[in-house]
């Protein structure tokens, strides 16, 4: 029998990349999204993407959504605490394995291992060391329907937000940005995919411009500058 697996979702690209290799693997039986959404404001914490839209993605996937809530900002101690709980909700349903998206970042990656060590569910990277720009193209070639919604103001204009991921943005991006964004240079909203039933409409409000935004991953300390794109 195959383990039962959810996907860690932050509504981007890199996890609905993750999501079709591993069901084209066939080494799971891939029965929810988990994501973690803040209290004050029902957001994915570093994307901002509304909790609307992850519930029509996962509708869109035909697969049930799980969700961690956390405070905003959030200590490491009240972070793990609030994982914890989540992890053993996720047993109870026996979930067994999470599939994550990262790509190259070794701290992320060990700081995930980590913190799931014991709980019973598993970590795997099914997309780990592909060459960005190459993976990126591969999913434009898909039909990957990609939108910025976040940017890191030290590495790129703000006229970057809101953009459709397309081949012209990748060949706009500075050198020293990666083309996946996987340092956090910014982040994305996958309205459109090769396994989504519909696409998810987008009616985008506007920009913000919070002056910090924490990032939840290997260290909730690394902060980044950012300007947002409200998506409704």
């Amino acid at each position: 029998m195959k383990p039962k697996a959810v996907v860690a979702w932050s509504s981007g690209k890199d996890c609905s990349y993750a999501s079709m290799s591993a069901m084209k693997s066939g080494d799971y039986d891939i029965i929810g999204l988990f994501a973690t959404v803040t209290e004050q404001c029902q957001r994915i914490a570093m994307h901002d993407t509304r909790l609307s839209v992850l519930e029509k993605q996962s509708a869109a996937l035909g697969l049930e959504l799980f969700t961690a809530h956390i405070p905003w900002p959030c200590s490491n101690e009240i972070y793990q605490n609030r994982m914890d709980a989540a992890y053993s909700d996720l047993r109870r349903h026996r979930i067994e394995v999470m599939i994550f998206g990262d790509l190259f970042l070794e701290d992320i990656r060990h700081y995930r291992e980590t913190q799931m060590t014991g709980c019973g569910i598993t970590p795997v990277f099914p997309i780990w060391g592909r060459p960005t720009r190459a993976l990126v193209c591969e999913m434009l070639d898909l039909g990957f329907d990609i939108r910025v919604v976040a940017c890191d103001l030290k590495v790129l204009d703000p006229s970057f937000v809101g953009r459709k991921l397309d081949k012209k943005f990748l060949d706009d991006l500075p050198s020293n940005v990666d083309p996946c964004g996987e340092n956090g240079e910014f982040h994305t909203v996958v309205l459109d995919l090769p396994l989504y039933k519909t696409a998810i409409p987008a009616h985008w409000g506007g920009t913000s411009h919070p002056k910090w935004v924490c990032i939840c991953g290997s260290d909730p300390r690394r902060y980044m500058n950012a300007l947002r794109a409200c998506l409704r």
